[in-house]
């Protein structure tokens, strides 16, 4: 698991920028600004997520304080970006709005990963 999350923690995190760059010049004339702001929320928070997925890979490499917590948090991690910025390029782009009904579980998945994350770092020594 930790080369998995340190992979896609670094390809999310590249990905994020290269969606951004995307937007902001391939799409500035082809979206609406709600959209542009909507794709943009999108790849924000692929990256803090890629750059939180880098840190449970670390943190599990460190084979004294590993922690099944960060198994979970990373999963959630991974979940959480491909459901809530996922649906949300899919929306800005395609203009279905009911795909924002999907989001709002990314969201969750985000919480879940947070918290698993600080249940296991609390149990450090």
């Amino acid at each position: 698991m930790i080369k998995l999350f340190l992979l896609l923690g670094s390809i999310l995190g590249g990905l994020s920028v290269a969606g951004g760059a995307f937007a902001s010049h391939a799409l500035q004339e082809r979206l609406s600004e709600r959209s542009l702001e909507i794709f943009d929320l999108a790849a924000r928070y692929q990256m803090y997520h890629a750059l939180a997925l880098l840190l449970v890979g670390i943190l599990l490499s460190q084979s004294e304080i590993a922690s099944p917590f960060f198994t979970a948090s990373g999963i959630a991690f991974i979940i959480g970006v491909l459901l809530f910025s996922g649906s949300l390029y899919a929306l800005s782009l395609s203009g279905i709005k009911i795909l924002g009904a999907i989001t709002p579980l990314g969201g969750v998945a985000f919480i879940a990963g947070w918290i698993c994350l600080a249940i296991g770092v609390w149990g450090v020594k």
